[in-house]
């Protein structure tokens, strides 16, 4: 492609007038923007759409709102491109801000194979076998190929999946990417953009390039099925908007969705699996018990069958039970005779929970009473009040069982029909208070453990939470192993907090939620942690408005949605929390949050009012007396007040103040031994030289960073540095421009 040389020669043509748009031209621009607003997952995509705002200001003359959508990249890149053809210095600004973003980030491309195995023993399912099959056979028609397996609880519609994926790995030599997309409720199911965002990683594109938004996640999905032949396994799904934005018309590409119930509104191949026939029931239990004790069991089979009801979940539960002899069938106390009105799930955990042991059934129900993605033993033995050896033996008592379900890294997880089954089992037997008193200790124990971890993380900034205090941080190798304790818990972080807004605790609430500020800076998880961060704001706003917790929970929040694009809702949760923070007396969390609305604007390429707020912000910071909680932090936080200010200058296209303000927080953060901070200032510098066509004073500013961030490991900022640095060469535009993520 001649990408770049095209944009050179549009002012070059003779025969065009001024203000004409070369379609192919218009479409490689408006491409790049996609590209670049996509790109916002790491700070160097952050940068490079920020130069892109400044570059389409000092082009059009006037700031120009940054585009949401098809339409509106059209239209600005067709202001560049008239541009472009107007004036040769323009286009070749413009070639080399596409050339140089260094944003990129293409996809390794993997083979994924995250298909869980299949059953040892799979009996019968020719009739829903042929369905899926003749649905992968059917000739590329233009329309996606999807099928729908649905049933109820225990009937095998995931073992049927996995079977079938198995069975037909070969038609899929690009792999297999599988999802379960079951939750506890519709605020704790995995969301398309959390699917997208695991699928993406999966096929191998690295974490800082997972595009912000759902629809630019989309956009890059669909782009990297399109030529593969690949298999999608949707388990457990819940509803068809949940799955539509995974869908993709790649011809090699097949759907797989399990559900309880055929999806309203999908259009797909539906696929009904019902129970077992008698024979092929008593097939897989001779399987999976032996000739032998079928034939000891001869008296009581029809009993057991009667209670499974085909259920091939019931029937691997009940095998045991038949291969030693233990099932009573018609005995009186037998504790569910033939004839069971309840499901055959709940019939044969009602079984085997009447043959645990008090301390195993105690952790079955109350592990049971949250929706937890995983359990642990260390939170089980709290919220049982049992030792944590004795709970470890208890939960791999209950997996061996089949009332549990082992994930694979020492943690268990229930299948929704047996925890409600376990559930009933705790109302019955421990009532409310018991049942509030083992939630409480739950949400307790993730407070605590959350509190310790998001110190050990991120010692360095202030705290609100008294745990701080008491606790200090968690006993962590690094503060990378905090982060990861945490990323692994996050699921379960935000089921705490959902319980304990449930249950009043608001203390609880916000104090969990400010423990996972670490992780949403450091690993990002926005989409994840989201339902827990509107809880504490929802918390807040009833509880504590007008205070320094209510501004941190809105803050955070803020935050979080401003990294998933969602800026109309991200202002208004600043400006709530610049209220908040007011009306606390609080001018350094004021300051903080008229900053964070100052860098939504730069982001929206409207710089004049980016440099307002951060105007603001720094007078705020005036009224902090030496004296006054905060104090301490007042210098460092100016020096990032002089660099944004010194990004939003030159935004505006006024460098001289640009570099003045970008020169003092250099000096700061060097005198200071921030290196990560100072290597940022400098590439700000370096941009700004580039800017002005001085390649000779970016070069050693670019050259100085690079220096500084070779010992952070800061793998995407290097990247964008090169991208710079190639800029400052000799006879620099290439023609032609590297491949868009």
């Amino acid at each position: 492609m001649q990408q770049v040389g095209a944009l050179e020669n549009l002012c070059l043509t003779e025969d065009r007038g001024v203000g004409a748009v070369d379609p192919l031209s218009l479409s490689m621009v408006t491409a790049f923007l996609g590209a670049a607003g996509a790109g916002m997952a790491n700070e160097a995509g952050k940068r490079a759409w920020e130069t892109v705002g400044g570059l389409v200001a000092r082009v059009v003359g006037r700031e120009v709102p940054a585009p949401v959508g098809q339409a509106e990249r059209e239209s600005v890149a067709g202001l560049l491109v008239a541009e472009a053809q107007r004036s040769p210095e323009q286009a070749r600004a413009l070639a080399a801000v596409m050339s140089g973003r260094g944003a990129g980030g293409a996809a390794a491309h993997g083979v994924p194979r995250l298909l869980p195995a299949s059953a040892r023993f799979f009996t019968d399912r020719k009739g829903p076998l042929a369905l899926l099959d003749r649905e992968a056979d059917r000739k590329p028609d233009g329309l996606p190929k999807v099928a729908v397996l649905h049933g109820p609880a225990g009937i095998g519609t995931s073992a049927l999946a996995f079977h079938w994926g198995g069975r037909e790995a070969g038609r899929f030599p690009d792999g297999t990417l599988y999802m379960d997309l079951r939750g506890g409720s519709v605020s704790t199911a995995p969301t398309a953009a959390t699917v997208l965002r695991h699928f993406l990683l999966r096929l191998g594109v690295p974490a800082e390039y997972v595009p912000p938004a759902v629809e630019d996640r989309v956009d890059r999905f669909r782009s990297l099925l399109s030529g593969r032949r690949l298999l999608v396994v949707l388990d457990h799904a819940q509803s068809a908007a949940q799955v539509g934005p995974l869908i993709t018309a790649a011809p090699g590409v097949f759907t797989l969705i399990v559900a309880r119930r055929p999806l309203t509104g999908l259009d797909a191949v539906t696929v009904s699996v019902g129970p077992l026939s008698d024979k092929d029931a008593k097939r897989l239990l001779a399987e999976l018990a032996g000739r032998s004790a079928m034939v000891t069991a001869r008296a009581t089979l029809p009993s057991v069958l009667e209670r499974c009801a085909g259920s091939p979940f019931a029937l691997r539960a009940m095998a045991p039970y038949l291969a030693t002899g233990e099932v009573g069938g018609g005995d009186p106390a037998d504790p569910l005779p033939a004839g069971s009105p309840l499901p055959p799930v709940r019939a044969v955990a009602e079984e085997a929970y009447r043959r645990l042991g008090a301390e195993a059934a105690r952790v079955y129900r109350l592990g049971s009473l949250r929706p937890w993605p995983s359990l642990g033993a260390a939170v089980v033995a709290v919220t049982a009040e049992v030792p944590e050896d004795d709970a470890e033996r208890a939960l791999a008592e209950l997996a061996e069982l089949q009332l549990l379900e082992s994930t694979g890294d020492g943690r268990y997880r229930y299948r929704p029909a047996v925890r409600a089954h376990a559930e009933e089992a705790a109302a019955r037997e421990d009532g409310l208070a018991g049942c509030a008193a083992a939630v409480a200790r739950a949400a307790d124990w993730y407070l605590r453990f959350a509190v310790r971890a998001d110190y050990a993380a991120l010692k360095e900034r202030w705290h609100l939470g008294p745990l701080y205090a008491e606790l200090g941080p968690g006993p962590y190798e690094d503060e990378g192993a905090a982060v990861a304790a945490l990323v692994a818990e996050a699921g379960n972080l935000v089921e705490a907090v959902l319980a304990a807004e449930e249950f009043g605790r608001s203390d609880t609430v916000c104090q969990t939620v400010e423990a996972l500020w670490a992780v949403q800076l450091k690993a990002g998880c926005h989409d994840v942690l989201l339902p827990a961060l509107r809880a504490g704001a929802r918390t807040a706003g009833r509880h504590c408005p007008g205070t320094r917790t209510a501004g941190r929970m809105h803050i955070q929040l803020a935050f979080a949605l401003m990294e998933l694009r969602q800026d109309e809702e991200a202002e208004r949760e600043l400006l709530t929390a610049a209220e908040d923070e007011a009306r606390a007396g609080h001018a350094r969390g004021r300051a903080t949050a008229v900053e964070s609305l100052g860098l939504l604007r730069l982001r929206q390429w409207r710089f004049g009012p980016a440099l307002e707020c951060f105007e603001e912000a720094d007078g705020l910071l005036d009224r902090i007396g030496p004296a006054d909680d905060g104090a301490a932090d007042v210098p460092r936080a100016r020096a990032l007040l002089h660099r944004h200010r010194g990004r939003a200058l030159r935004g505006l296209g006024r460098f001289d103040e640009a570099e003045q303000r970008l020169a003092r927080a250099r000096e700061f953060f060097r005198d200071s031994g921030e290196r990560y901070n100072t290597a940022r200032v400098l590439t700000d510098l370096a941009e700004l030289h580039l800017d002005t066509a001085d390649r000779t004073g970016a070069l050693p500013l670019i050259d100085e960073a690079a220096a500084l961030l070779g010992r952070e490991n800061a793998t995407v900022h290097l990247t964008y540095l090169a991208g710079l640095r190639a800029q400052c060469l000799p006879d620099h535009l290439p023609d032609h421009l590297p491949d868009q993520p």
